[in-house]
């Protein structure tokens, strides 16, 4: 069964994801503990031009802002009983954003971690973790999502929940963790582990990969950890812009468009088909991505030497491929700013 995404997947040799969801909203005005979800019936404008930033800069793809939309994450807020509407509204901005485009531009349907955690070290069970992502799923389909897209997960158990979920809601699906622990996800996952994982899913993903975690140079050596692990299905590489660093009372990411531009080819170069940023990127950082991707040629895998290079020093020693435990390193190489 075909559907946008794949059809795109197989004529292209790269596809531009979106920025970041979160620190776009803060810009406009989103403050800390408030529920961004809330702002698809609040201020329909500002995720209008969400979605309109990211497709005016140039991406193939673009997630709906429902990351925290799912019932536990939304009962913060007294919002777990509008969980399809809050989803299917998202999606139905999207679907206008792109419908008058005049182009090809998938929507993706944001699904985030549930917030809790699974047995036997926390209370959520996989049935209870299965019917949240299902709920979730639902709203983002009936409101016209073409792919569901679950990121930042954490827990092997979790990922595979939201894979049942979505194959309950007949809907193609990618899915990313977040490896930000010395190379592994918070729950000690492996970039090798992933890869395994998702090649034994009875639903699996259309691609899968890496998103958030450390910075640019961390996300690309999970990326190479992927590509060594022989993998089947397109990867994905979403990172962050830099280093986050308090400024002035705001968190503020020091990678410049040029420091994104260059992780955008070095993650092409690495074997990612999809390329986006996460924390810290803006349309601004995706249009220099996308002119990099267009006019500077493929290059041979990068090295470990040449991403630091480039983008800066890892944070680990090790990214758990090796069996080594999580030990800190220096940061070595340049970072522009």
């Amino acid at each position: 069964m075909t559907n946008i995404l794949s059809d795109l997947l197989a004529s292209r040799d790269w596809l531009l994801a979106d920025g970041a969801t979160g620190t776009t909203l803060f810009n406009m005005g989103l403050q800390s503990g408030d529920a961004p979800e809330f702002w698809n019936f609040e201020h329909r404008d500002r995720i209008t031009a969400l979605y309109q930033g990211a497709v005016d800069a140039g991406s193939d793809l673009f997630l709906t802002n429902t990351f925290g939309g799912n019932a536990s994450r939304l009962k913060l807020h007294g919002g777990e009983g509008k969980v399809h509407e809050i989803n299917k509204v998202a999606a139905e901005i999207a679907r206008e954003v792109v419908d008058k485009s005049g182009r090809t531009v998938v929507v993706a349907g944001s699904v985030g971690p549930t917030g809790d955690i699974m047995v036997p070290m926390g209370s959520l069970t996989h049935e209870s973790a299965v019917e949240m992502f299902h709920e979730q799923a639902e709203g983002l389909k009936a409101g016209g999502a073409d792919v569901l897209w679950c990121e930042t997960i954490s827990a092997p158990e979790e990922y595979k929940a939201a894979a049942e979920a979505f194959a309950l809601a007949d809907m193609p699906w990618c899915g990313t963790m977040s490896f930000d622990t010395a190379g592994r996800t918070m729950m000690g996952l492996t970039s090798a582990d992933m890869v395994k994982m998702v090649g034994k899913l009875p639903n699996p993903p259309l691609a899968f990969g890496a998103n958030c975690g450390v910075g640019a140079s961390d996300l690309l050596r999970t990326v190479l950890g992927f590509q060594a692990a022989g993998p089947d299905v397109p990867m994905i590489a979403k990172g962050n812009a830099g280093i986050p660093k308090y400024v002035d009372g705001h968190i503020h990411y020091d990678g410049t468009p040029d420091l994104m531009a260059d992780y955008a080819c070095l993650a092409r170069d690495s074997g990612a088909t999809i390329i986006g940023g996460c924390c810290g990127t803006t349309p601004d950082h995706l249009r220099a991505m996308r002119n990099a991707l267009e006019t500077r040629p493929k290059g041979a895998l990068p090295t470990l030497e040449a991403i630091a290079e480039a983008l800066g020093g890892f944070s680990s020693a090790s990214d758990g491929t090796d069996g080594a435990g999580p030990t800190r390193a220096p940061r070595r190489g340049r970072r522009r700013s």
